[in-house]
């Protein structure tokens, strides 16, 4: 199988990379076990969580709480690198495709290992950028600099009353531009990068083109997986090839133009960037 994907990638006119949580998680930002411990243990042993997941949705009786958790969380899960270098390793394999690449993570892993920004497409959000929580208007904010401040300045768990960040129009708290409910700001730049990807897909629409799915899984296989599955369908060039430890999948009627491995994808990556 993995012979058959290098194949398929060497002979592709265009590659589309449709990412979901598992590949981030194969290039180590879990969110459990050793790394919760690390960064959140005295978070844990007060307010009862043992995953980072949970603290995200913890109710903070204080917005000073709540942003000395968020700020930590954005500061390892956006500004560091992950620990592994497995996206580094997928954009060594189509750097020179021509690519395009979908993704419902908000990590922004694809461009710290060096994908084009204006060939990405995250739809789901960036925990780089925060939004007027009401909202009072369509635009989101860079958040690095406050972030590393409250993550540095935080003590007993509480960041200090003037780094709360609030909306510069109408005063409100700011909140995490992510998509949860309808408050979710798609801004400018969220619009520009649909259209890119929707012009990159009907550019080639009949082209000899490789849809790589990796780690997608069905909390909302109506972005990537789906959509993958029916142009593959549409075109006889086509090639879907899917990465997924312990589940890798494909419709029947696309079966003989799919390449299914159930297995690690950084070790997969790997493998087929060393033969």
């Amino acid at each position: 199988m993995i012979s058959a994907l290098k194949t398929a990638l060497a002979s592709a006119d265009a590659v589309v990379i449709g990412a979901g949580a598992g590949l981030s998680t194969a290039a180590g930002f879990t969110y459990a076990g050793e790394r919760f411990k690390k960064y959140f243990s005295d978070f844990g042993e007060k307010y009862g969580f043992d995953d980072m997941y949970a603290g995200g949705f913890y109710p903070y009786d204080t917005l000073e709480e709540h942003w000395a958790y968020w700020s930590r969380y954005i500061l390892i899960n956006r500004y560091m690198d992950p620990p592994k270098p497995v996206y580094r390793e997928l954009f060594d394999l189509v750097k020179d495709k021509d690519y395009f690449a979908i993704t419902t993570n908000v990590d922004h892993c694809f461009q710290k290992a060096g994908f084009d920004k204006k060939r990405l497409f995250y739809t789901q959000g960036d925990y780089g950028l925060f939004q007027c929580s009401v909202p009072c208007h369509d635009k989101t904010y860079d958040n690095e600099e406050l972030v590393r401040r409250m993550a540095a300045e935080q003590r007993e768990m509480r960041i200090p009353a003037e780094l709360i960040p609030r909306c510069p129009v109408c005063g409100k708290p700011m909140t995490m531009n992510l998509r949860a409910d309808d408050t979710f700001v798609e801004d400018e730049g969220w619009h520009a990068a649909c259209e890119r990807y929707r012009t990159f897909l009907d550019t080639h629409r009949r082209s000899r083109i490789l849809y790589l799915e990796l780690g997608v899984g069905y909390n909302t296989p109506v972005i990537i997986k789906y959509p993958f599955w029916r142009l593959t369908a549409e075109n006889r060039r086509a090639v879907y090839a899917c990465i997924n430890f312990g589940e890798a999948f494909c419709p029947e009627e696309i079966a003989k133009q799919s390449i299914c491995i159930n297995d690690d994808i950084g070790a997969v990556l790997s493998a087929i960037g060393k033969r």
